[in-house]
C-alpha cells in the first residue's frame, strides 16, 4: 500500500506533464534556440563566402590564434589546481580549509570585469609594480600575458569544484588501505585517487574550457583592444559589431557559438559514458 502512495503522489496528470514539458520547450526555444539560429542565419546573410572571408581575415584569425593560446595555457594551469585543491580539501584537514573554499569560489560572486582591474591596480604602469615592469620592459597589462591571468582567474573555480564533491564522496578508504600496503603519497595518488576522479576531471576541464573562450569582461579590461594583437574571438565581435560589419562580427561569433557547441557535445558524451557524475559539483 505504501509503494503505491508513493507511485501515485509521484505520478502526475497527463496535462500536467505536457503543460510542464511545453513550458520549458517554449523558453528554450526563445531563450537559446532562436538567438543561436539568428546569429547563424545573419553570419551567412550574404552567402558563406562572405562568411567565410570574415573569419579569414588576418585580425580575425589572430583573435581566434589567441583565444586558443589563452584557453590553452589556462586550462591546463586550472586542471592542476583543482587537481590540487580537491585533494587537498576532500581528503586532508588543515587550518584555514574553509577560508581556502571561499577563496576558491571567489570568482563566482566577483565580476570578471572588476578581475581585470584588479590585475591593472597590480601590473599597469601606474600599478604596484609599473615600474619595476617598465624598467625591465616586461609587458602583462595589454599584452598576452596579462589577457592569461585574467583568464585564469575567472575561470580557476570549475575544475576544483566538480572534483571536491566527487573526492569528498568517495572517502578515504582506498587510500587508506593503498598506504597500509606500503604504497607512497605519490604513488596512491596517481594510482589510487587520480583515476577515480579522471571523469570529473575531464567534465570540469571542459567548462574551463568554454569559459575561457568566451571570456569578455575581465578580457577587455586588460587587453587594450589593440586590433591584431591583444582581441580575443569575443573582443573581436565587439569591434567589428561597433563598426557595423554585422556579417563579419556574426560569422565570427557563429565560429566562437560552434567551439561552444563542440564542448557541448563532448561534455554530453562524458555524462552518458559517465552517469553517476552527472549533477556533481554544483556548477
Amino acid at each position: 500500500m505504501a509503494s503505491v502512495s508513493r507511485r501515485r503522489a509521484t505520478d502526475d496528470p497527463a496535462w500536467a506533464k505536457a503543460l510542464v514539458i511545453g513550458v520549458v520547450a517554449v523558453f528554450l526555444a526563445l531563450v537559446l534556440i532562436l538567438p543561436l539560429a539568428a546569429v547563424f542565419a545573419e553570419a551567412l546573410r550574404k552567402g558563406l563566402g562572405a562568411a567565410l572571408e570574415a573569419i579569414n581575415n588576418a585580425d580575425a584569425l589572430a583573435a581566434v590564434k589567441l583565444t586558443l593560446l589563452t584557453a590553452a595555457i589556462s586550462v591546463p594551469f586550472n586542471a592542476a589546481f583543482g587537481l590540487c585543491a580537491a585533494w587537498a580539501i576532500a581528503k586532508h584537514e588543515f587550518l584555514g580549509k574553509p577560508l581556502l573554499i571561499t577563496l576558491i569560489d571567489l570568482p563566482f560572486s566577483v565580476s570578471p570585469v572588476v578581475a581585470g582591474l584588479i590585475y591593472v591596480l597590480i601590473f599597469g604602469l601606474q600599478g604596484w609594480f609599473g615600474e619595476y615592469l617598465v624598467d625591465n620592459d616586461i609587458k602583462i597589462i595589454f599584452a598576452v600575458p596579462g589577457i592569461v591571468l585574467a583568464t585564469v582567474f575567472v575561470t580557476f573555480p570549475f575544475v576544483a569544484r566538480e572534483l571536491i564533491p566527487l573526492m569528498q564522496e568517495q572517502g578515504n578508504s582506498e587510500e587508506e588501505a593503498a598506504v597500509s600496503m606500503g604504497a607512497g603519497g605519490l604513488y596512491t595518488f596517481w594510482r589510487v585517487t587520480a583515476p577515480n576522479v579522471r571523469w570529473g576531471l575531464m567534465y570540469g576541464v571542459l567548462l574551463c574550457n568554454a569559459r575561457a573562450m568566451g571570456e569578455f569582461g575581465a578580457v577587455s579590461v586588460v587587453s587594450g583592444h589593440i586590433r591584431g594583437l591583444t582581441n580575443t574571438m569575443p573582443l573581436h565581435v565587439e569591434i567589428l559589431y561597433n563598426e557595423y560589419d554585422f556579417v563579419g562580427a556574426f560569422a565570427v561569433a557563429a565560429l566562437l557559438c560552434l567551439l561552444a557547441v563542440v564542448t557541448l557535445v563532448l561534455k554530453t558524451a562524458l555524462e552518458v559514458a559517465q552517469p553517476g557524475m552527472r549533477g556533481r559539483g554544483g556548477h
